[in-house]
């Protein structure tokens, strides 16, 4: 039987990797903040905990009953951060780490301080250091709007097509408009920075007035 200054060593243990993570997180503006991330990973160390004292009170041979249980509401919890909007997904990486979490915190709870802390470290590396990375090298994506306005609509709809198809980039959204007497071309684009250069750089070669305007920092 665990001492209860061994139990509430494993649960402040998961409770602070939990905030930590969180962190980054709340720096970046996601779902899963500070608080959910910390419950999450207290919440799986508390039942990894419980799940072998209740085990070993009753006599049940299987100390791993709760804990089996805890994948699928994990799942589900994770599900909920995923949000699809304008033909993209958003929030996969949050659901990821949640997941992760979860995993951390069963570590800790069973007492697994080196397992739980190298993984916290990992998590943390890809949250912040692969983040850096695709920033660095432009390599992330984001949905961007663009807005080109423009005397005659069919030249801007061709150069449009041309450049998406240059970038290998789907639409979205593509409509034509008029508005006070032209033509206003509106389309959705996920892209990275560099698709968007290139975009840009091909609907400047028109005599338009174009704008592009980011939804969103990242799809995370």
């Amino acid at each position: 039987m665990l001492t209860m200054g061994l139990i509430f060593a494993r649960l402040g243990a998961a409770a602070l990797a939990g905030a930590v993570i969180g962190l980054e997180r709340v720096f970046h503006r996601r779902p899963a903040g500070l608080r959910t991330s910390m419950f999450v990973c207290f919440g799986a160390a508390l039942f990894t905990v419980l799940s072998g004292e209740v085990a070993r009170q009753f006599g049940d041979a299987s100390g791993t009953r709760i804990v089996s249980n805890l994948i699928p509401g994990i799942g589900f919890l994770g599900a909920g951060a995923i949000i699809r909007e304008r033909g993209g997904v958003t929030g996969l990486t949050t659901a990821a780490t949640i997941f992760v979490l979860a995993a951390i915190g069963m570590a800790l709870g069973a007492g697994l301080y080196l397992i739980g802390v190298f993984s916290g470290v990992l998590a943390l590396f890809g949250l912040i250091v692969l983040a850096w990375l695709e920033d660095a090298l432009h390599l992330r994506s984001r949905m961007v709007v663009f807005r080109v306005t423009a005397d005659s609509a069919q030249p801007a709809v061709q150069k449009a097509h041309e450049a998406l198809a240059h970038v290998r980039a789907a639409s979205q959204r593509f409509q034509v408009s008029q508005e006070h007497g032209q033509s206003v071309i509106e389309f959705d684009a996920e892209v990275n920075r560099f698709q968007e250069k290139e975009i840009s750089s091909l609907l400047a070669a028109l005599p338009v007035q174009f704008v592009a305007t980011p939804l969103e920092d990242s799809r995370e």
